[in-house]
C-alpha cells in the first residue's frame, strides 16, 4: 500500500511539473520523492527549482546547522538530511539520512543548479 501511495505521489509530481520534463531532467531525479514536493517552474509545497538555481546563482557557500560548507556540498546535506529555515519554516523532510541514495541526490542538486 504505502508503494503504491508513493508511486501515485510521484506520479503527480510528474503530471504537475508540466515545463519540467522540457528540461533534461536525469532519470535518477524522477526516482527520488522530491517531485511530491516540487517542481521546476513553480512552488509546490517547496520552491520551484527554478527559484533554487536562481537563488544560488554565483554563490559559494551555504550554511547548513550552523555550519558553512561549499555550495553543493552544503545542498546535498540539506536535501540528505531535511531541514528548515532557508525558504521559509515549512521543514523539508530526510531524503536520505543513510546516504544510501547520495550519487542521486547529487544529480539532482546538479539539475537544480544548472537551472539558476
Amino acid at each position: 500500500m504505502r508503494s503504491i501511495i508513493a508511486s501515485l505521489a510521484t506520479a503527480a509530481g510528474l503530471m504537475s511539473t508540466g515545463g519540467a520534463l522540457a528540461y533534461t531532467m536525469p532519470e535518477e531525479v524522477k526516482q527520488l520523492p522530491c517531485l511530491s514536493c516540487h517542481a521546476v517552474d513553480r512552488k509546490v509545497i517547496g520552491p520551484a527549482w527554478r527559484d533554487v538555481g536562481k537563488k544560488y546563482k554565483g554563490v559559494k557557500t551555504f550554511d547548513y546547522n550552523g555550519k558553512e560548507y561549499p555550495l553543493f556540498e552544503g545542498l546535498v546535506k540539506k536535501v540528505s538530511n531535511g531541514g528548515s529555515g532557508h525558504w521559509g519554516s515549512f521543514p523539508m523532510p530526510a531524503n536520505d539520512p543513510t546516504g544510501a541514495k547520495k550519487d542521486k541526490i547529487e544529480k539532482m542538486v546538479r539539475f537544480v543548479l544548472s537551472l539558476g
